[in-house]
């Protein structure tokens, strides 16, 4: 079975992290309103010279990211060893915000860099009101 990514424009082997990536992206773009022009799949870093890729990176319209989306499958259990990678991740691109998601629950990080502390936030916000909470 394969999947259409609407970002990167090819049929992906249908896995059950895909499954979750291209359903989340969908929420994001359908009923969230985040442009998908601003998203990033599998976005490139480099983390103690070593290359490693962002599950998805959604970027503001002048090119600074805005936040990293981490996917798991649904049958594995989020951990602290998945917020340990994404923050990992964000020591390179410095986002407001973090995301996890296996599909089945979504945890959303918003970071305060003025004050090195972090809350999660009750919802994922509609791209129409974050820059209002930044």
């Amino acid at each position: 079975m394969v999947i259409f990514d609407r970002i990167r424009h090819k049929w992906l082997k249908l896995t059950p992290e895909e499954w979750v990536r291209q359903n989340f992206i969908s929420w994001l773009t359908e009923y969230l309103h985040y442009p998908l022009s601003l998203i990033a799949v599998e976005a490139g870093i480099t983390l103690n010279n070593t290359s490693r890729r962002c599950d998805t990176v959604v970027f503001r319209s002048d090119g600074r990211p805005l936040m990293i989306i981490e996917y798991k499958a649904p049958h594995i259990a989020i951990s602290q060893t998945t917020f340990d990678q994404i923050v990992r991740y964000n020591m390179v691109l410095h986002t407001p915000f973090l995301i996890v998601s296996n599909g089945l629950k979504h945890y959303c990080c918003q970071i305060d860099y003025t004050t090195d502390s972090y809350s999660f936030l009750p919802y994922i916000p509609d791209y129409g009101d974050i820059f209002s909470i930044i």
